[in-house]
């Protein structure tokens, strides 16, 4: 069963813009899983994919990274099983459009300190498009991608969020349980 975080107030949800959300992460995971920034709703209850139209916790257990449905405020349990979670940018935002350039491609560098610090196995990043801009692979699709980041390999998703209807669950859950299917292979 799991548990409930508090609903935040429609006033607590309009403050988060620019705050943050805690990494959850440890070194030598097997997936650190990167969306592209918090949205407000996410930075108010400061767990992540919090929105309840969010379907990450839903994907990932349906892909079997998870016995049983997660609620974000269980984030840290991931760790437990290897996972973790962080995003290109740290700032929340209405939406990801509200993102520059700049601020994806910083996120990269970000995102590659992190892998030479922590050593992942592999990184997750949730969201193609946001993938194309910050790592400048325009024609990069979901899967698995060609370079490294240190000895950490880069997996790309669908972005989860509940405004993304280009990928049903379905379709997230599949592209999930690819990417469990390579982590049982050690890659």
């Amino acid at each position: 069963m799991t548990s409930e975080i508090r609903r935040p107030t429609r006033a607590e949800i309009g403050a988060a813009a620019g705050k943050t959300v805690p990494d959850v992460i440890r070194p030598r995971l097997d997936v650190l899983f990167c969306g592209i920034n918090p949205g407000l709703y996410s930075a108010a209850t400061r767990h992540h994919f919090a929105r309840p139209g969010n379907r990450f916790w839903r994907a990932l257990h349906r892909a079997g990274f998870t016995d049983r449905l997660l609620s974000p405020d269980e984030e840290d349990v991931l760790l437990e099983l290897g996972y973790g979670i962080t995003n290109l940018v740290a700032r929340a935002t209405a939406g990801a459009a509200e993102l520059t350039a700049g601020e994806l491609v910083a996120g990269r560098h970000r995102l590659e300190r992190k892998a030479r610090r922590y050593a992942p196995r592999w990184i997750a990043v949730l969201g193609v498009g946001a993938y194309r801009q910050a790592f400048a692979r325009p024609a990069a699709r979901i899967g698995a991608q060609p370079e490294r980041i240190g000895r950490t390999r880069v997996w790309v998703l669908p972005n989860p969020s509940g405004i993304n209807a280009n990928h049903l669950l379905p379709d997230l859950a599949r592209a999930f349980r690819a990417l469990r299917r390579r982590l049982s292979l050690r890659s």
